[in-house]
This record gives C-alpha cells, sequence and structure tokens, in this order.
C-alpha cells in the first residue's frame, strides 16, 4: 500500500490528485496529507541514501572511479546530459506566517507546497537576484482608492512576487545506448526537416518571444525528442544512437553537489569504463564546468539545436526572409559537417559590415544578434565536430534531457505551485527515481523492508 501512496503522489499533478486517483483506482481512502507526508518521508529516505552513494563513489581512489564496479558490465555508449529546470521556491520568515499579497486570498502555505488562488501569471522563468531576502515574500503596497487602479496594482505586484521565487533546478540524465562506429560520417547530408521552413518556424516564433536568443530559445515545448526523432527521419540507412535504459537526477541543491550526485550515478552503472563516452549540454559555462571536473573522459558535445538556433538568428539578422534563408542553409550544412570555422569566418566579416554593438545596443539589433552568436560559436567549436561525433555512433542532441525535464516539470513545476526546499527536493528525487528504468523504487521497497524486518527481529529478541 506505501508503495502505491508514494508513486500516486510522486507523479501525479498534486497530492490532491494522487488522493482523488487511490480513491478511485485504488480504493484506498488516503487524505492528501497523508499522501504528502509518506512523500516527505519516503523522499527523505532515497535523499539520505543518495547522499550515501556519493559519499561512498568519493571516498574511492581516483583509478577505482575510473573502473566499473563488480559485477557491472560497462555500455556500449554512455550519454551524460544535464540541463536545467525552473521551481517556485517559497520560504516562511522565521517564526512567522506567510503574508498573501495585497487582496488575495491565500491561505498560509503547507510545509511544502502552497496552492495559490491569486490571479495572474508569473513572469517567464529567469534567475533571481542572489540576496538573503529573495525567498521571502516582498512588503503588500498600499491600496490607492480606483478599485480598477487597486485591483490593476494588485495584479502587477502578485506577478512581480511570483517571479522572484523561479528557481533552477538541476536535471541529470544517464542514457545507456547502443549504436555503430563508421569509418565515414554515415550522414552527411543535414536532414531536410532542419532546412524545412515550416519546422524552423517553431525556433522563429521562440526567438520573436525571447529576442535575443538565449539557451531556452532552442527548446522546442512542443515535442522536446523532435530533434532526435528529426535524425532518424532522414536517412535510414543511418540511426542515431538507440537508447536502452536511462537514469534521471534531480535536485535543487548547487552545481557543486549536484556534479557528485551526476558522477556516483554515472559511477554505478559502469559508464567511466565505457568505451565510447559523451557528455551533452547547452552552452551554460556551469554545463562545462561539470565536465572538466567530473567527466573530462567524455566528449563534450554540444547540442545541435541549440547551436542552430544562434546560426539561424544570426543569418537572418538585417537582411530579408528570402536572403538570409539561402545564408542560413549554407552556414547549418557546415555546422552539420563540423566546419564551424567557415560560419565563424562569414560572421566575422558580418560583423564587420554591421559595426560592433554599443553600450546601449538594444538586444535585438542584427549587430547584437551577430556579436552574440560569433561569441556563442568560437566559444563552442571545440564542442561542434558533428561528423565525427555521428562516425564515433555518438548523439549529437541534449532533446532527450530536456524530455527528462518536462517530465520533471510535469510534477514540481506550475505557476501556482510553491514549495519549500526540503520539499522540493524529496519530490526531485522521487519523481527522477519513477522516471528512470531498472525497478529503483522496487529495489529501496525491498531494502525497506528488510530493514524493518530486521530491527524487528532485533526487538524482539531484546
Amino acid at each position: 500500500m506505501l508503495a502505491k501512496i508514494a508513486y500516486a503522489g510522486s507523479n501525479n499533478t498534486s497530492y490532491q490528485q494522487a488522493h482523488a486517483d487511490l480513491d478511485n483506482l485504488a480504493e484506498l481512502e488516503v487524505s492528501d496529507k497523508q499522501v504528502r507526508r509518506l512523500c516527505k518521508r519516503i523522499g527523505d529516505e532515497r535523499v539520505a541514501e543518495r547522499a550515501a552513494a556519493v559519499a561512498a563513489y568519493e571516498a574511492l581512489p581516483l583509478v577505482k572511479r575510473k573502473s566499473a564496479p563488480a559485477g557491472v558490465v560497462p555500455p556500449a555508449v554512455a550519454a551524460v546530459g544535464v540541463d536545467g529546470g525552473r521551481v517556485q521556491i517559497f520560504e516562511r520568515p522565521p517564526g512567522g506566517a506567510a503574508v498573501p499579497s495585497a487582496g488575495a486570498a491565500t491561505p498560509a502555505p503547507e510545509p511544502d507546497c502552497l496552492v495559490t488562488t491569486t490571479a495572474g501569471n508569473t513572469r517567464g522563468p529567469e534567475r533571481p537576484p542572489s540576496t538573503a531576502e529573495e525567498d521571502k515574500l516582498p512588503p503588500v503596497a498600499a491600496a490607492v482608492s480606483a478599485p480598477a487602479r487597486a485591483a490593476s496594482a494588485r495584479e502587477e505586484e502578485d506577478e512581480e512576487r511570483r517571479g522572484r521565487f523561479w528557481r533552477e533546478d538541476k536535471i541529470g540524465l544517464l542514457l545507456t545506448m547502443q549504436s555503430e562506429v563508421s569509418a565515414h560520417d554515415p550522414c552527411p547530408q543535414i536532414p531536410k526537416t532542419f532546412l524545412n521552413p515550416a519546422r524552423i518556424s517553431k525556433l522563429v516564433r521562440e526567438l520573436k518571444k525571447r529576442a535575443p536568443p538565449q539557451e531556452e530559445a532552442a527548446k522546442e515545448a512542443e515535442d522536446p525528442l523532435a530533434g532526435a526523432e528529426a535524425l532518424r527521419e532522414n536517412d535510414k540507412r543511418w540511426e542515431p544512437p538507440q537508447v536502452q535504459a536511462k537514469q534521471v537526477v534531480a535536485t535543487r541543491r548547487p552545481w557543486d553537489q549536484f556534479g557528485p550526485m551526476v558522477a556516483a550515478a554515472a559511477w554505478a552503472l559502469g559508464f567511466f569504463a565505457a568505451a565510447r563516452k559523451a557528455f551533452l549540454g547547452d552552452g551554460a559555462e556551469n554545463n562545462w564546468t561539470l565536465h572538466r571536473q567530473l567527466f573530462s573522459s567524455f566528449e563534450p558535445i554540444l547540442d545541435f539545436i541549440h547551436g542552430l538556433s544562434y546560426v539561424f538568428a544570426s543569418a537572418l539578422a538585417g537582411r530579408g526572409f528570402k536572403e538570409g534563408w539561402a545564408v542560413y542553409e549554407r552556414w547549418i550544412q557546415w555546422v552539420w559537417s563540423g566546419l564551424v570555422e567557415n560560419v565563424i569566418a562569414e560572421l566575422a566579416v558580418r560583423q564587420a559590415e554591421l559595426g560592433m554593438p554599443v553600450k546601449e545596443e538594444p538586444a535585438g539589433s542584427p549587430r547584437a544578434v551577430v556579436a552574440r552568436a560569433l561569441t556563442y560559436l568560437q566559444n563552442n567549436k571545440e564542442r561542434m565536430r558533428y561528423a565525427d561525433y555521428r562516425r564515433q555512433g555518438l548523439p549529437i542532441t541534449s532533446s532527450y534531457v530536456e524530455s527528462a525535464v518536462k517530465q520533471i516539470n510535469y510534477r514540481v513545476k506550475g505557476t501556482e505551485k510553491f514549495w519549500n526546499e526540503a520539499g522540493a527536493e524529496q519530490l526531485l528525487q522521487l519523481r527522477a527515481d519513477y522516471l528512470s528504468d531498472g525497478n529503483i523504487m522496487e529495489a529501496y521497497w525491498k531494502r525497506r523492508e528488510a530493514n524493518e524486518t530486521g530491527q524487528n527481529r532485533y526487538r524482539s529478541a531484546s
């Protein structure tokens, strides 16, 4: 019964929905508070087990960290991908109750999650300022006399208040894969889908929303696996690496703690002893710091879709669509072939034509867009040898980890979902466990039952 409750609480959109499903589908009369308490307890136990695994890994001699554990067969291809999601974190002021926004009929938050009833949406995902007060509600502004103005002010204030709560959670995905090694590039021509204006128009919409193009612009919310599927559709003579198993790591802890969690999980799967290894990510520096520190033996690969977003934006910057599209087609074929230096050279010429952006340059101006793309490609060119990666049978897209982020978000992210740090960590761990292959939770329940049986026997004997 406990396993069913934990599963429902971790995989439904809310504890309330878990309560309803348990009642309707399993005929278990369990309140939403009981579901929450159990998930907190089980989540804590799994977080403790994760910490013990990390400590055991870090206690290993360096030479043993690079080998597989006894009895573990290394995979043919080991791929590690990292990315970030978004979750709203709320912490009570010390000794105080929650302060709702003006006019809101919001009760004090539950210990781990608050579902608000206040109108208004949050602003887009953002990195909040790092201050001691960042987790506290701002003071409620004084109401103005006119009802319409007061309502508008409350709505704006609530949006501002919620925007400050968005934090990053870190997601790691470990993929056991199978593929063939080729003597030559098995797919020298870029897939037609990446030369299809209808498909790329999705990216255009994202770029318009977030001009200039940022890392998030390349993520296709409608289908996070679209990049991988596009590769598969191109040439039936070549198949991207096939995923055989996956394991998910999710946490709100800082990057210096997240990295060892991913490394410990990778070691337990024999990843460091694999003959072919890949580490995938977007251009965020945290990704590549983690790679340098813990996964330096893995081939670093920049997600192809993220690179494409910068190439597309800079090709069209200051040009009409027809002219810009022709430039994009030439540049993206070069990127696909691993000839990024050719794109960099033409971007440098284009930058000279447009001039360098000035201090107060609008973010969406052509020369600012070109400057960002030029810097991005220069910083990542050593991670963009895509023809060589295909020859080695390595993945070239992080769409898989972006799919994992979306699946994590299904449970923890929402404009009306707020968590404290402990509650977020507990549920992130459980959600990651249930999304992973390998019967992680089944093994946990067996350990838990064995421990309880042993404790009962000890108490009986004494």
